[in-house]
């Protein structure tokens, strides 16, 4: 491992909340707040000293504005000499926040910094043009595709010819893997219970109906449990020089697909990630993709060379179970490989990938390495 990587030291999410339940009063910033003070003061434990950030970099999609990032660290205690800024790669926004703390330190500020993402779908609100509310930005101008990620994540199932058995079984296995984590406490210590709510609540909710949910569109095979709830929730991490124990952020890709199928974007930047970190897919123990649709996970695999029921990917479920609150799911895959790795016991050497599609055809990756 090249000694200038930056390392994350500690890493912590909340639980996720289905849009309009349990998190739904929180905005952006009360649900990031309390992870960044935990994130800090695990990291502080890690250290052994109080450690001081640069900055406050984290993802966000659909808040209200305003520098959700910077409204956070203010809320968090943080020095008000801290700037604070929010990355909107949408779903890879969380991801994308933190190789940019990453790329800041590798430029030459050797100062940590505090990334992650955070996402309130609940409180999101209403945009408008002329009066008249829309549901979303486009992903893509006049002239180009600019599918719904649902049409989209049909669209690629129909592309690739994965049939709807398929995209059940990767569904349930992704439930029940959740679940098995859940009993077996694995969720336990990067989790920062809020409002009541201490483990995510869409675990289990569509398993058992899945073979009985009607498609989402006529003659399709996509349904309501194979396509991941919409979520509240953030996550973040503690990114410091080199030195230190925890996940090396060994290379980072960020790169473009056919916007028509967006779906397939983490494939590219894992594949590139891992040519920069010269590595290949066989000697990474763990992945942690972003589950927005079974179809959309089932490709991205199918073009990396891994299977989609190997128990390196998800290993303790995804977000079709865990939930997809936009702009964190990228961080939170990263507190995810954190947990299997570090708090696991892995040894040094041992490697991890996080990677999101992203609407408008992007894909985000990362490659990290355990050092102890």
């Amino acid at each position: 491992m090249n000694a200038e990587n930056p390392v994350i030291v500690a890493a912590r999410r909340t639980p996720i909340g289905t849009r309009g339940r349990a998190l739904a009063r929180l905005r952006v910033e009360e649900l990031a707040t309390p992870v960044l003070r935990a994130a800090l003061s695990d990291a502080a434990s890690a250290t052994g000293a109080p450690v001081e950030v640069a900055d406050v970099l984290l993802g966000n999609c659909m808040g209200p504005g305003g520098n959700p990032a910077r409204v956070a660290a203010l809320a968090a205690g943080l020095d008000p000499a801290i700037p604070g800024g929010t990355v909107d790669r949408q779903c890879g926004s969380g991801l994308a926040a933190i190789l940019d703390a990453t790329a800041a330190i590798r430029a030459g500020d050797r100062r940590p910094r505090l990334a992650g993402g955070v996402e309130s779908a609940s409180t999101a609100p209403v945009r408008s043009v002329d009066g008249v509310a829309y549901d979303r930005a486009p992903f893509a101008p006049e002239g180009f595709p600019d599918p719904d990620m649902v049409r989209a994540a049909e669209d690629l199932a129909a592309h690739d010819g994965i049939p709807r058995s398929r995209l059940d079984a990767h569904a349930a296995r992704s439930h029940e893997r959740a679940r098995a984590a859940l009993a077996g406490g694995r969720f336990a210590d990067e989790l920062v219970p809020l409002a009541g709510l201490d483990g995510d609540d869409a675990i289990g909710a569509a398993e058992r109906l899945l073979t009985r949910l009607p498609a989402l569109f006529p003659g399709g095979v996509l349904t309501a449990g194979t396509s991941t709830r919409i979520g509240d929730g953030a996550a973040a991490v503690v990114v410091t020089p080199a030195g230190a124990p925890g996940l090396a952020v060994l290379a980072g890709a960020v790169v473009g697909c056919d916007p028509a199928l967006p779906g397939i974007g983490a494939a590219p930047a894992i594949l590139s990630a891992l040519a920069q970190a010269g590595v290949t897919s066989r000697q990474v123990t763990a992945f942690e993709l972003v589950e927005a649709f079974a179809s959309q996970s089932i490709a991205v695999l199918e073009r990396i060379g891994v299977a989609e029921d190997d128990t390196r990917v998800c290993a303790d479920g995804g977000a079709l179970a865990l939930g997809h609150p936009w702009g964190a799911s990228g961080a939170v895959a990263v507190v995810r490989l954190f947990s299997r790795l570090v708090r696991g016991g892995a040894p040094a050497g041992t490697l991890g990938v996080a990677a999101a599609s992203v609407g408008g055809g992007l894909g985000v990756a990362a490659v990290f390495e355990v050092v102890r």
